[in-house]
């Protein structure tokens, strides 16, 4: 797990990615990666996400692939057989948590909330997935968890665009934060890959203030 904390502590910014056509997964993460990105999240929230994790993961080995929405054991089984190197879910489902911490799979569960995090803890996780994190009370609530918590760090996704991300990254206690905007539908729907590598090159410079 470490070292995949180190990989998203070197990207700072996880593209969340939900395909209805697995045959996008390509050119989505050529994008992402000529934009100066190499990881992707991509989403169990549709049917074509083990096709797509499969893909990316066949023509794009050195790419950090994580699997998200990821809501039962059966999908995690799918997304590890298919390529992913992580697992986060929405939510903190004991089962899964401890079914990934058993087999050795990097587990990043949705925690927001005192008694979540306490969950996480008691599996000696290190990291956490931050969610839904604008609506359940964004940086403010982070810091306030980071009091009693001081050696759990947070991945917080939800709300996260280019005019806030850097205020949660100055955050000693974030690692990453997770966005979809890089990759949007309408973009997806309109295979204007063009302008997804072009949004990633623009987050790339915003998160390493060069802009």
């Amino acid at each position: 797990m470490k070292e995949i904390i180190g990989l998203l502590e070197k990207y700072k910014l996880i593209p969340v990615l939900s395909l209805s056509d697995e045959k996008k997964a390509i050119p989505v993460a050529k994008a992402l990666i000529e934009g100066g990105i190499s990881c992707v999240e991509v989403a169990f929230s549709t049917s074509k996400a083990k096709e797509a994790i499969k893909l990316i993961s066949e023509n794009f080995p050195d790419m950090l692939i994580g699997a998200g929405t990821v809501l039962t054991i059966d999908q995690v089984k799918q997304a590890i057989e298919a390529g992913a190197k992580f697992v986060v879910s929405p939510g903190f489902n004991p089962k899964i948590v401890e079914y990934c911490v058993h087999n050795n799979i990097p587990i990043i569960p949705g925690c927001s909330t005192p008694s979540d995090i306490e969950q996480a803890l008691d599996f000696d996780l290190e990291i956490v997935r931050f969610f839904p994190a604008e609506a359940a009370g964004g940086l403010k609530m982070i810091k306030a968890l980071s009091d009693p918590y001081s050696m759990m760090k947070f991945i917080p996704t939800g709300g996260i665009n280019k005019e806030n991300i850097n205020s949660y990254l100055d955050c000693g206690k974030v690692v990453a934060c997770g966005g979809s905007w890089i990759v949007n539908q309408e973009l997806i729907e309109h295979n204007d890959f063009d302008k997804i590598k072009i949004l990633t090159s623009e987050a790339v410079k915003i998160i390493n203030k060069e802009l």
